[in-house]
């Protein structure tokens, strides 16, 4: 058995186990840490050797004049190799899906320790922000950084996301991360909640399908992010409080979906990890915008994009 599919089993393990027990175990002291093995490479499947793929231009295409909308879509079969993409190097804002990307480099560079020190905000933050249902109950005693980054990812904070950003260096510190684990695509430029005003054309707070899908595989690896602050953010993934009604209204019922869901106006995005029951994950990015930039977005959209492209890898 080769080291890439050891790996893809414990990873399947290690999920299966997470959908039964849940994720959230404490971190050990940095002297307990595990060493990783220098990162191993695997050649693809010979062409002659993988499945050919299912064509689901014709399904998305209809779905984008069904809804009048642009969609987005990068999956990545991580048992398999086997991929779907739509319109995937083309921009879109990511809008609060970034938020599963500060919280992954808070973990990856704020030692377990320090992510106890208890943070304090105003009111005056918290109306900046907007959206902000957890800090702006919290406003006497504060949260830690880790509640903080929780807060984010599970409730879509704004706030919370804002003081992640001030501990990893601001949307420099999160972009110069996201480049380290290959995404030279993705431009980090706001905080909240500036960061869903893009751009017709732009690059500024914009990713691609694809990007986002590479830096949500990268982060399961352990030279990016160590096992124990992965269970962490899979367990706050698996609490998005904002995306039953999207990647995971299109998933089986027996699938597990872990997932970061973004939306502003017309922009309706979900990136998420997607887990038949007893094998690896499969990497999913659906970004969604309205061809009218004055409408409101739409979840079924997103659900309904996820079925196709999960029937396509299934």
């Amino acid at each position: 058995m080769t080291s890439a599919r050891i790996a893809r089993v414990a990873l399947a393990a290690a999920l299966s186990a997470c959908a039964v027990v849940g994720c959230s175990a404490p971190a050990p002291a940095p002297s307990a840490r595990p060493s990783f093995p220098a990162p191993t490479t695997t050649a693809p499947p010979s062409a002659s050797a993988a499945p050919t793929p299912t064509d689901i231009t014709a399904d998305l295409d209809a779905l984008e004049t069904e809804f009048d909308a642009r969609v987005g879509v990068s999956a990545l079969d991580t048992e398999t190799g086997r991929s779907v993409e739509y319109r995937a190097e083309e921009r879109f804002g990511y809008a609060s899906t970034l938020k599963v990307f500060a919280a992954a480099e808070l973990l990856r560079e704020v030692p377990p320790e320090e992510r106890e020190a208890r943070v304090v905000w105003t009111q005056e933050e918290v109306d900046a922000a907007g959206y902000s249902p957890v800090t702006s109950e919290h406003l006497d005693g504060g949260l830690t950084v880790a509640e903080l980054a929780e807060a984010a990812v599970r409730e879509s904070d704004n706030t919370a996301m804002n003081l992640v950003l001030d501990r990893i260096g601001g949307p420099a510190g999160l972009d110069a991360g996201l480049a380290a684990l290959g995404d030279e695509t993705t431009d980090v430029v706001s905080n909240e909640p500036s960061l869903n005003e893009v751009d017709a054309g732009g690059t500024r707070d914009t990713t691609t399908p694809a990007a986002f899908t590479a830096a949500l595989d990268a982060l399961l690896q352990p030279r990016n992010l160590a096992p124990d602050d992965l269970a962490t953010l899979l367990d706050w993934m698996s609490g998005n409080a904002t995306g039953d009604a999207l990647i995971r209204a299109g998933a089986p019922a027996d699938w597990v979906v872990r997932d970061k869901s973004g939306g502003a106006g017309g922009i309706r995005n979900d990136i998420a990890l997607v887990t038949p029951p007893g094998r690896a994950p499969i990497v999913v990015t659906v970004l969604t915008e309205k061809n009218d930039r004055a409408a409101e977005y739409d979840d079924e959209l997103v659900a309904r994009v996820a079925e196709v492209v999960i029937a396509a890898l299934d």
